[in-house]
């Protein structure tokens, strides 16, 4: 099987949506090698999971360890979802897994068990990791925890929650209660998990089922770190008495960052993982992460963020405000249409021109709709159907130019910005 025709594969299996549930996934599993049986690090939680994947696969990668990292969903190459020591997975290592998953995956098709795209993606990633030999994987939740197709996974190393928020309610219920405890789910027991700052609702759950399920409950705000400076580049801080950079922006990923070093402590004290403070200093600097608040140029200033839902935005709110307060600035914003545009308020007074765009996706919220909703929190407010002809737009009015609302949209643009 060549890449393109995996690649048709994988994409046929997209008109079977999503469908929350694990039996048909196990079916699978009884069909090909033990591919569970591997050392996990499994993150779920609202935003923040492939941050903290991405710093996590960093640092294990940097101290020595063929590091694995399946996360979702890609910016510029399908392969980015399934990585090995932070580089997409080789084309020829990728098409040989789904070679060798389609042969069941029809069986299991023509029996009456549908695999659904994430499924087989799922499967497809804990097949390579097994077959490359991966020391341990960084496996990022896809939209909940309990019923998320990675919860096949029997014991990780750590499970990790990261900042939970209202999303998906119509999958994972409208509470914030009822969201944790779907996230919590991942939770396996005598194992341990990490716990980012949380809502005192979302705390309770994730602490009771923690408590059930013998684990050790570590909070992230214990971590003991000393910020010494914000910018633009991101955040220096000293931990373990070194001098180290995040070069991610926003106070949300100083959060991330303690899960991550979190998780690292697990990792080192219960695992017997050699991970030093150098280790952790040269994989943060060397860190990666494309489309969170990442500058794609400076002439002009380009800042591409993927934040989608109220925490999401929110948080790139503050890092516009706190980073960049006095530029004049547009923003183009695209949204799915499920996603609750209540958090446009967020936006309220940071850009001089909002230019709403349409997204290639069948949920996205119309240009001129999104317009409507965004009412009058900016000066100048426009509707412009094509992205890049948006993008061409922004350059004309002069300033700095933001772009936000989705991962998909940032998957539509970059390239474009680039010259790709």
């Amino acid at each position: 099987m060549t890449y393109e025709e995996s690649l048709r594969f994988i994409h046929s299996l997209d008109k079977f949506g999503s469908r929350p549930g694990l039996d048909r996934l196990r079916r699978l599993f009884r069909l090909i090698p033990d591919v569970t049986a591997q050392k996990f690090v499994h993150v779920a939680g609202t935003n923040g999971k492939g941050s903290v994947c991405a710093m996590l696969s960093a640092v294990t990668a940097q101290a020595g360890y063929k590091t694995g990292m399946y996360t979702s969903p890609y910016i510029t190459d399908f392969r980015e979802q399934i990585q090995i020591n932070n580089r997409p997975v080789e084309k020829e290592i990728f098409s040989k897994a789904v070679g060798d998953l389609a042969p069941p995956v029809r069986q299991l098709n023509e029996n009456g068990t549908v695999i659904t795209h994430f499924e087989f993606l799922t499967a497809l990633a804990f097949h390579i990791f097994k077959e490359e030999r991966c020391d341990i994987v960084m496996c990022e939740a896809c939209m909940g925890g309990e019923l998320d197709a990675t919860n096949l996974i029997p014991y990780p190393l750590c499970a990790v929650i990261t900042r939970i928020d209202l999303d998906h309610t119509a999958f994972l219920g409208d509470t914030i209660e009822a969201i944790a405890k779907q996230k919590a789910g991942i939770i396996k027991t005598y194992s341990a998990t990490v716990c980012a700052p949380q809502t005192r609702e979302a705390f309770g759950v994730i602490e009771q089922k923690a408590r059930q399920e013998h684990n050790t409950l570590y909070r992230a705000e214990d971590v003991r770190l000393t910020v010494s400076d914000k910018g633009r580049d991101g955040t220096r801080f000293v931990y373990r008495d070194t001098d180290m950079l995040l070069p991610l922006v926003g106070a949300h990923q100083i959060d991330n960052l303690r899960c991550a070093l979190a998780v690292t402590e697990v990792l080192r004290k219960e695992h017997r993982f050699d991970i030093s403070a150098e280790h952790i200093r040269d994989g943060l600097r060397s860190l990666r992460h494309p489309a969170r608040f990442e500058k794609l140029s400076d002439s002009p200033l380009v800042i591409l963020d993927g934040a989608h839902n109220p925490d999401g935005l929110r948080a790139f709110a503050q890092a516009v405000a706190t980073t960049y307060p006095d530029s004049d600035k547009t923003l183009i914003i695209g949204m799915l249409s499920d996603k609750d545009s209540r958090a446009l308020q967020y936006l309220d007074g940071l850009f001089s021109r909002i230019i709403a765009v349409d997204i290639n996706n069948p949920r996205a919220m119309p240009a001129e709709e999104l317009k409507r909703k965004l009412g009058a929190i900016a000066e100048h407010i426009e509707a412009i159907s094509d992205p890049k002809a948006a993008f061409d737009k922004a350059k004309a009015y002069g300033g700095d130019i933001f772009i936000g609302g989705s991962l998909y949209l940032a998957r539509e643009i970059r390239p474009y910005i680039l010259g790709e």
